[in-house]
This record gives C-alpha cells, sequence and structure tokens, in this order.
C-alpha cells in the first residue's frame, strides 16, 4: 500500500514520510520509538476504563432505587438483565460495523450513548424508564466495546505479545470497576445515587476526545504493519466487506454454529458471565448488605476484586501464550466453582480475613477466562474470530442476564441468596468438563470469505 492510497480521513501529519523495520520486523515510522501499536492499545484500555463506569452502576445503586422509589429487586434486577443481553447481543454486530466503518466510528458513537444513557435516569419517575435507559441504550452502548474491540484491536494490530495485551486490555474493564466502585458508593451515600449517574456519564463522556485522536483503524491507514509482523508482511489490510454488517454478522454465526467448537465455547462463557457480570457483579452488594454489612465496605470489596483481577488477567494473558487454553479454562472454572460453593457461609456484618481470601481468589479468576476464550476462537475461526468472538460473548451476557434476574427472584421469593451462589457454583464445574471436550484440530475460516473484490464466498467447516 502506498501512502498516496492511504484512507482520506486521516490526517496528513499522521502519515509517515517513510518507514523503517524495528526489531520485531513490522516497519514503523523515521523517528518513532515505540511502536504505533501501543498508543492504540492505551486508547482502547482508556476507552474500556471510561465506559466501565456503568458496569459498577448497578450494584452500588440497586439498594437505593429500592429505597427511594419501592421497585422490588426483581424489577431493578430485571433491566441490568436487559443492559446484559444487549451488550452480549451488540458485540458481533459492533465488529461487524468496525469491519465496514473502521473501530474509531463506532467507539466514539457508542461511548455517547452510554453517556447519554447514564445520564437521564437521574430524571426518571417510572421503572420503564429505567429499563429503557439502563437496559437498551446503554446496553448496545457498552455492546460496542464489549470484548469483541478487544479482539479486533490485538487481532489487527498485534502479531507478537497477543495474549498479553488481550489479557491488559480485558484487565482494563476490571480497573474501572477499581477506580469507579468506591467513588460511586461514596457519592451514592454522601451525595445521593444522582450524582453518581452524573459522575458515570463524564467519565463516558471524556474519553470520546481521546477515540478521535489516536484509536487508528489498522496499521496500514499509518503505512505499516502490525507489531511483530514478519519481515516482508505486507502492508496493505484485507479489502473490507462490501455487505451489510448485519448480514456479515449473522452469516458468520450461521457458519460458526455449524461446529461443536462454538457450541462449547458458547456454552462455558456463558456460565462465565452468569458467576461474574450477572451473579457477583450485581448482587454482591445486596447480598452483603442483608447480612447487614455497609453499602461502601461492600464496595471496597467488590473493588478489590478489580484489583486481583488485573493481576490475574495479565498473568492469564502470558499463560495463554503458553499453556494450553483449554486446560487454562477448566483450571479456572473448577477453582470459581469452589470458591462460590463457600462463599453463603462468609457472608456477615463486617469484613475479616475469610472473606477477604474469597475476594483475593475470585478476583484473580474473575475474567481470567477472556485470554484463552479468545485464542481458542482465534485459532478456529481465522481473520473472522472477532466476529465470532462477539457470539460467544454474546452467550457470556445471556449467562449474565439470566443470572442478575434469576438472582433478584430468589431473594425476592427466599429472602436469600443462598441458593443462587450454589446453582452457579455447580454450573461452573459443568463449564470446566465442556472445556476440556474442546478439540484442539484447526477448523478452516468457517465465516464467509472475500474474494479479491470483497464479494463473499460461503466455506465449509472442515
Amino acid at each position: 500500500m502506498s501512502l498516496t492510497d492511504r484512507r482520506a480521513d486521516v490526517p496528513d501529519d499522521d502519515v509517515p514520510e517513510r518507514a523503517i523495520p524495528d526489531p520485531a520486523g513490522a516497519p514503523i515510522r523515521s523517528g518513532h520509538r515505540i511502536h504505533p501499536a501501543w498508543w492504540v492499545a492505551v486508547v482502547t484500555f482508556l476507552t474500556i476504563i471510561g465506559a466501565a463506569g456503568f458496569r459498577s452502576t448497578p450494584g452500588v445503586l440497586m439498594t437505593p432505587l429500592h429505597e427511594e422509589f419501592g421497585w422490588p429487586m426483581g424489577v431493578i434486577g430485571g433491566a441490568v438483565s436487559v443492559n446484559l443481553v444487549l451488550f452480549g447481543l451488540a458485540a458481533p454486530f459492533s465488529a461487524a460495523l468496525m469491519e465496514r466503518l473502521g473501530i474509531q466510528r463506532v467507539v466514539a458513537v457508542a461511548l455517547v450513548l452510554v453517556s447519554v444513557g447514564s445520564l437521564l435516569p437521574i430524571w426518571m419517575t417510572a421503572s420503564w424508564q429505567l429499563v429503557l435507559c439502563w437496559g437498551i441504550v446503554v446496553g448496545l452502548g457498552t455492546g460496542a466495546m464489549a470484548m469483541s474491540l478487544v479482539a479486533t484491536v490485538t487481532g489487527r494490530w498485534f502479531v507478537e505479545r497477543r495474549g498479553l495485551v488481550t489479557g491488559v486490555l480485558t484487565a482494563a474493564g476490571a480497573t474501572g470497576q477499581l477506580v469507579f466502585l468506591p467513588v460511586l458508593a461514596w457519592l451514592a451515600e454522601n451525595h445521593g445515587w444522582r450524582t453518581a449517574a452524573i459522575a458515570t456519564s463524564a467519565a463516558a463522556l471524556t474519553v470520546v476526545p481521546l477515540v478521535l485522536w489516536k484509536l487508528y483503524d489498522h496499521p496500514s491507514v499509518l503505512g505499516i504493519t502490525a507489531y511483530g509482523a514478519p519481515a516482508g508482511t505486507p502492508v496493505g489490510r484485507p479489502p473490507r466487506p462490501t455487505g451489510h454488517p448485519a448480514h456479515l454478522a449473522l452469516a458468520t454465526l450461521r457458519d460458526a454454529a455449524r461446529t461443536k467448537v462454538f457450541w462449547l465455547l458458547a456454552g462455558s462463557f456463558a456460565v462465565c458471565g452468569a458467576s461474574t457480570n450477572g451473579l457477583v457483579g450485581t448482587h454482591f452488594i445486596p447480598a452483603a448488605h442483608d447480612h447487614g454489612m455497609p453499602t461502601t465496605t461492600a464496595a471496597g470489596l467488590l473493588a478489590l476484586v478489580g484489583v486481583f483481577d488485573i493481576v490475574g488477567t495479565v498473568f492469564s494473558g502470558w499463560l495463554t501464550d503458553r499453556v494450553d487454553s483449554r486446560i487454562l479454562l477448566a483450571a479456572y472454572y473448577t477453582l470459581r466453582g469452589g470458591s462460590l460453593f463457600l462463599l453463603p457461609a462468609l457472608f456477615s456484618d463486617s469484613m475479616h480475613v475469610n472473606m477477604l481470601a474469597f475476594v483475593l481468589f475470585y478476583g484473580l479468576d474473575w475474567v481470567a477466562t477472556v485470554p484463552p476464550t479468545m485464542a481458542l476462537c482465534r485459532s478456529a475461526y481465522g481473520e473472522r474470530a472477532p466476529i465470532v468472538f462477539g457470539w460467544v460473548f454474546a452467550s457470556h451476557q445471556l449467562g449474565a442476564a439470566g443470572a442478575a434476574l434469576g438472582a433478584g427472584l430468589v431473594r425476592d421469593q427466599l429472602g436469600t441468596y443462598d441458593l443462587a451462589w450454589y446453582v452457579a457454583g455447580g454450573l461452573c464445574l459443568v463449564a470446566a468438563v465442556m472445556c476440556v471436550a474442546i478439540s484442539t484440530a484447526r477448523l478452516s475460516d468457517v465465516s464467509p470469505r472475500r474474494t479479491g473484490s470483497g464479494a463473499e464466498t460461503s466455506p465449509t467447516a472442515q
């Protein structure tokens, strides 16, 4: 790709005058010591943190909303479940949109949606408005910045260190939780839940200028190749798909669904969502409050999960570059299931050593499943892996939505969350068995292939 073939929407000062090879085999711009892939990764990290503010909001605001409006926990949990469903279902379509329109445009619009959807509830008077804002608007916005964004960025910009970068970007969500949870809990308790909602909205909007500045769509925009690309790798990118993004996403699902690997990945990842975002992320604080623990203390514990999650996920990314991903996933789900069986006995009206041990253990395992799941998806499905992983992630969020709603109903009917913890623990053990059953045989690219002209053909899985 010549410099004159660059995209028209890239400023002239972002286009290199010449390129030189870096030690990893990828040409970089003259005068650059840091490969631009790392700047793209940094902006992606900050973007995910900015969007993570809302991921912390439901757990902090469920009790204040229940107390002010008198809505049952099941109703509030229902709004969260709608959000989680759309958060997942939007992922494959956003991955297809990124293929068609570019990463920058999709992410910028998504951040605006999160900001608007977080702000509007401060004027709501009925529960359907909570479902509209928290569920639909924010669900679509956060879904566009789900793990499919991580898969797209790492797939386009990195060859070396891909697993490690995947772990770091995945950990960005936990970093956001660490940053926002204590702050939102303090704001909700001292200045009201509306102030916390305004803070969430502002955080998402603040990241938009960074996205418009440095979140480049593809290495070829800068006349370079991905970080660590072998010498001689063409600078140009594959042609963009010419079909409708929705058709591309659905056609990819159709072909991937014909393979056993897809269903094992989707099923196990659904359990991951149920046991993290859906159950612990949404209901841990209300459950601790049931046992007399102050909301700020419970929020602090959940924030500690985010601290250890950063370590666990980055380490998991490092391991994914070196260890069979099936073994990692089986270990993660087994350990998670065991810890959930123990959790009901650990709740009390104050923080103690045993609960801190659970927080440490569960934090290390929180989203450590993402790097190996993404690696298996990329190995099986080739260049369409971001879209396939979007569908796998959709199953994650369907599981999370089911747990968010189901645990709320269990609490309303039984007066305790205990049954929800035990069921989730059992499902984690099932997920461990599913991961062991995944075949390591490499598949052909089962998604629609593009010819040189951008036309699609439908291949057959091996």
